[in-house]
């Protein structure tokens, strides 16, 4: 039987602002000599090779039988997750699972999200979420989401002060952007450095997203990431042309035929209202930096 290790390759590194440079010991998979990507599908942090087999996993995630399932406890596990141990033919791995939905610690919980910001993810291209899909455990119904081996948070990483290599420079703070471009999109008001991980060759993966998709006025009259950020200006300071030009086909329709039941007409509408946001701010970097400093 492969290991879990070989099987589930689908794990990457995140950005996110305020953290300090760090390195792991192996070398990138983009080889030292490689620049920052230069169109959307370099942009994504997900490989080839994992986006090839997305729809394999997907159906691993619905339809392999639980060997066993343990419970996160303790005070960083507020939604109180399912750790599954899955095994289906040959391939064996872990997920997941999470059925919160409604006021917890302090704010709105909906394990819907978790399945609609991979749908929503997908049909950007932007290829930064894992896959994830509706599964029934213990009678109930809830998000399963594959879990990430071979990885360390970001919150480990500052910790062990791990140094980021010269080389990836350029990678790294394009990552930061597409994150900052992301959770705009999807308005995630909790993104913290546990929902962060970084694999050996500096790959970026954005997990946990059940405080998503907010529809008051206080995430659709302006961002998350802007120059107005309560740490300081957090620009989306240079992204992917193909992803913009994406951006600016996104509408109701498309949204709520990639996402269906699992965002209502209003929280829809809220993604609109910040699509108009961000490729405003987009226009306005344009502007000020020039379009070929953007855009890449």
């Amino acid at each position: 039987m492969k290991s879990t290790a070989v099987l589930i390759a689908l794990s990457a590194a995140v950005i996110i602002g305020g953290l300090t440079s760090a390195s792991l010991s192996q070398a990138s998979c983009l080889g030292p000599e490689s620049d920052a990507p230069a169109s959307t599908a370099e942009a994504a942090q997900f490989t080839a090779e994992e986006l090839a087999g997305r729809e394999k996993w997907e159906d691993f995630l619905r339809t392999a039988e639980v060997l066993k399932s343990e419970q996160m406890q303790g005070s960083l596990a507020v939604t109180r997750p399912w750790v599954l141990n899955l095994k289906k033919d040959e391939l064996t791995g872990r997920a997941l699972w999470k059925n919160a939905q409604g006021r917890m610690g302090g704010f709105w919980e909906g394990w819907n999200y978790e399945i609609a910001a991979y749908l929503l993810d997908k049909l950007l291209g932007l290829h930064m979420v894992p896959p994830t899909v509706e599964r029934r455990f213990r009678n109930e119904r809830g998000s399963c989401q594959l879990w990430i081996e071979d990885t360390i948070t970001a919150r480990e990483r500052e910790k062990k002060n791990l140094k980021l290599p010269p080389y990836r420079i350029g990678y790294w703070n394009r990552a930061l952007y597409l994150q900052r471009f992301w959770d705009n999109l999807i308005a995630n008001e909790d993104r913290h450095q546990n929902q962060i991980l970084i694999t050996s060759d500096w790959r970026m993966i954005l997990i946990d997203h059940s405080r998503s998709f907010r529809s008051s006025g206080k995430f659709t009259k302006s961002l998350i990431y802007s120059e107005r950020h309560r740490e300081g200006p957090k620009l989306m300071s240079e992204l992917p042309r193909a992803l913009v030009e994406k951006l600016k086909t996104l509408d109701f329709d498309a949204v709520q035929a990639a996402v269906g039941e699992y965002l209502t007409p209003d929280e829809i509408q809220s993604v609109i209202l910040r699509r108009d946001l961000i490729l405003k701010e987009v226009d306005k970097l344009i502007a000020i930096n020039g379009e070929d400093k953007v855009l890449y």
